[in-house]
């Protein structure tokens, strides 16, 4: 399906990757790796025919079909979020220009583009694209808004849809799971899975490229080297490869050493000098085993340390949150002690977040008591923190002024590299930053002066694997408190020591790390346990995982499960309407469908061959609309069953 035959690529004096060759066929899921400035957006771009390579070339088998998304910066135009998603050809996207151009049904320009929508199949496509962008967290309001009205990461994921929609050969993947969310995500990743195209996909996500990849292929030092098996088979194998190679190269080296001994010793004497010179022409048709790689640079930085606090860092006391009619927390009593590592698990919406923004008092809370233990200083890190940069200093400035006695020049240039500022990159100016660069610029800072108590949303967003190890070896010599969200598993292994599940307002304790609770939950994946509710537990873990205390009052409880009941119904009635308002709008079509055929069996009617034409086209057009609303109808009929 892809070729890639001895490309080399470089940029000046800098060579990225030198007769590299890969083959990727039908089926196959195959995860891109290596570390920040390796080359592997660079590779991508040269398979996609964006770049030229310097040598070597690249071949399609005929007829493939890709999609492409980019890291960033999709591109958008005027079309709505269902048109984005359901436009998988040049050609669809010209003809919902023209219904946009010429919004009167009766036009001549319009009546010939939607001729032509009908015959590629174009509602069927709207259909599915309605499905996918559902699966993607769209609601239904927000399908007939213009795309670009969205911010960067929804209009990435209308883009996700779309490539969904249309069912490449091959879907070529930058970074796809930097703009979603933990259901989502899950929800991706199982599409990707029951995909019949082959996958080639840049991740840093390692659990993202266990879900989905058979195969991974590494960029280091120059090289590719391909592996069979998902991300954890991968570093297997590395390993073992890189013993091999090391093994190999001390024989040879040591064989080498031998025969130019024997040369050096015996060259001069006749009696041995035919020996010599055989040894001689083995030494120069040897093939020599390269030197094994050095290893990958690793930070090795010493934090700065925090204050030391009292033994209980904060307490929650009957602490009342909502947002408007929906209340998140309700008596909520809350403790947390010195030291501990939290990571607060549950579905989109259950209140981690929240949780979050009450623990460090950036979101005032409506009722209850908050209270910090002696000493203690609370840190809270969001997508928002960037707001405290300084704009108009550079990323090497903003970092300067915060740093405590005792750290250089150097080694602030050496952490700022570990987060992915390296060379010139110190020098930028921070109102130029990107989104994640801020972020990460934000992040850095935080380290550089922490306070004893932690509080961080998703931090490993936008690090790449080095990075987020550079994090995970800060956060380990960290001695304060920490309380964290994420969906990065290996991040949550490498740091929790006590998990939180949060669902409907409700926290359930357990007194262990990721692994721990796995097992105690009895959740299904490790996705479903980042997510799901405690439902799927296994019988005999009630002990293990035990909510804590309910300390509302009756009516309290009466009022909270009436609020809920009220939700429920709400999003029920909203889908019975949806059904019905289907169900009214399939029969009308199927009346229709049968008055023009019942004209069409009427041989007089081909007496007018205009009419018999036009007669065809709108049956041509009915069964077309009707394909599509018995889909929309199957799948909100689907929703309401899961509804009752």
């Amino acid at each position: 399906m892809l070729t890639v035959n001895k490309v080399t690529k470089g940029f000046g004096p800098q060579i990225l990757f030198k007769e590299i060759s890969l083959r990727i066929n039908k089926g196959e899921r195959v995860g891109l790796v290596g570390p920040n400035g390796a080359g592997k957006t660079t590779l991508l771009s040269i398979i996609l025919g964006e770049l030229e390579s310097d040598e070597g070339g690249i071949e399609f088998e005929r007829g493939t079909r890709i999609g492409y998304l980019p890291q960033e910066s999709a591109p958008v135009g005027e079309e709505t979020v269902l048109e984005l998603a359901a436009a998988t050809t040049l050609e669809l996207q010209k003809i919902y220009a023209t219904f946009r151009e010429y919004p009167d049904l009766d036009a001549p320009e319009r009546l010939t583009a939607t001729e032509r929508f009908a015959e590629l199949d174009g509602y069927a496509l709207e259909a599915k694209a309605k499905q996918t962008l559902g699966g993607l967290a769209f609601r239904q309001e927000d399908l007939g808004k213009p795309a670009r009205s969205l911010s960067g990461g929804w209009i990435m994921r209308a883009h996700l849809a779309r490539l969904l929609v249309m069912e490449a050969d091959l879907l070529i993947l930058d970074e796809p799971t930097n703009h979603l969310d933990l259901e989502t995500l899950g929800w991706f990743q199982e599409q990707l899975r029951r995909t019949a195209g082959a996958i080639l996909t840049i991740s840093h996500d390692r659990a993202f490229l266990n879900s989905i990849c058979n195969h991974i292929l590494e960029i280091r030092h120059k090289k590719l080297h391909r592996y069979t098996g998902d991300f954890d088979a991968y570093l297997i194998q590395q390993a073992e490869r890189e013993a091999q190679h090391a093994a190999a190269y001390k024989n040879q080296q040591r064989e080498i050493a031998h025969l130019e001994d024997f040369v050096r010793r015996f060259r001069a004497k006749a009696t041995k000098a035919t020996q010599a010179q055989a040894r001689l022409k083995q030494l120069e048709k040897m093939e020599r085993i390269e030197a094994p790689e050095a290893a990958e640079a690793t930070l090795r930085f010493n934090f700065p340390q925090p204050p030391r606090s009292g033994q209980v860092i904060a307490t929650l006391e009957a602490v009342e949150q909502a947002y408007g009619d929906h209340h998140v927390y309700s008596g909520l009593d809350f403790k947390v002690e010195k030291k501990e590592r939290i990571v607060l698990v549950g579905p989109n919406g259950a209140g981690k977040s929240t949780l979050l923004k009450i623990l460090a008092d950036v979101t005032p809370i409506q009722s209850g008591k908050r209270t910090l233990g002696h000493n203690v200083t609370a840190g809270y890190f969001s997508q928002q923190r960037v707001e405290v940069l300084d704009l108009t200093r550079s990323v090497l400035e903003e970092v300067l002024q915060r740093v405590e006695n005792g750290l250089s020049d150097q080694d602030v240039r050496n952490l700022l590299g570990s987060f992915l500022f390296r060379g010139d990159a110190v020098h930028k100016k921070v109102k130029v930053l990107s989104g994640g660069e801020k972020s990460r610029l934000a992040l850095v800072k935080l380290l550089l002066a922490p306070p004893n108590f932690l509080l961080l949303d998703e931090p490993t967003t936008h690090l790449d694997m080095s990075s987020i190890d550079a994090l995970i070896q800060a956060l380990d010599a960290y001695t304060g408190t920490l309380i964290f969200v994420s969906h990065d598993v290996h991040f949550i292994r490498s740091i929790a020591n006590r998990t939180i599940h949060i669902h409907a307002g409700n926290l359930t304790h357990y007194a262990g790390g990721y692994d721990y609770y796995l097992n105690k939950s009895g959740a299904s994946s490790e996705q479903q346990a980042l997510i799901g509710g405690l439902q799927n537990a296994r019988p005999g873990n009630a002990s293990a995982a035990v909510p804590a205390p309910d300390k509302r009052s009756a009516k309290d409880k009466r009022r909270a499960a009436a609020a809920e009941r009220q939700v429920a119904k709400a999003a029920r009635r909203e889908v019975e309407l949806r059904v019905a308002a289907l169900e009214k709008e399939i029969l009308k079509l199927e009346s229709e469908q049968a008055e023009i055929s019942q004209k069409l069996e009427d041989p007089d009617t081909y007496g007018d061959r205009d009419k018999a034409k036009d007669l065809n086209i709108r049956s041509g057009r009915l069964q077309k609309r009707l394909t599509e609303k018995n889909y929309e109808w199957e799948i909100a009929a689907e929703e309401l069953s899961a509804l009752l």
